[in-house]
């Protein structure tokens, strides 16, 4: 009997260990910058011990946040994000529209609220 029970929890012992909430301790890798017109921005950005995708969505919205305050503008409207996953690594490609005056759209971020929280989430942004 001892030897059915171990052939059933051996295949269990080869699983990788899921990081949970409790055990998130994000590894932000960086954020790369590329202007691509005088308001219109992408950022890539990369990251490990990612619970799930909205992680690192969320760091690209920093990125954005923060970069908006840099250009001294106040505000960004979010045009895409594409997010990967590759051996432990998340990776987003997010592009963003910047602007001194609230754009039009719904997926607009007040860019001094948003960096305010991401600091308070211990988020990086540029």
């Amino acid at each position: 009997m001892k030897a059915a029970w171990l052939i059933t929890i051996a295949p269990l012992a080869a699983c990788e260990t899921v990081p949970t909430a409790e055990r998130f301790i994000p590894d932000y890798r960086g954020v790369e910058t590329m202007l691509l017109a005088d308001d219109l921005v992408q950022f890539n950005v990369s990251m490990t011990n990612a619970l799930s995708a909205q992680d690192v969505t969320n760091y690209a919205e920093c990125a954005a946040a923060g970069y908006t305050l840099i250009r001294g503008w106040g505000f960004a409207r979010h045009l895409r994000t594409n997010v990967d996953e590759e051996a432990g690594v998340w990776t987003a490609d997010a592009v963003y529209t910047i602007s001194p005056a609230l754009p039009r759209g719904i997926r607009t971020i007040d860019a001094e609220v948003v960096s305010a929280s991401c600091a308070e989430k211990g988020i990086p942004t540029v």
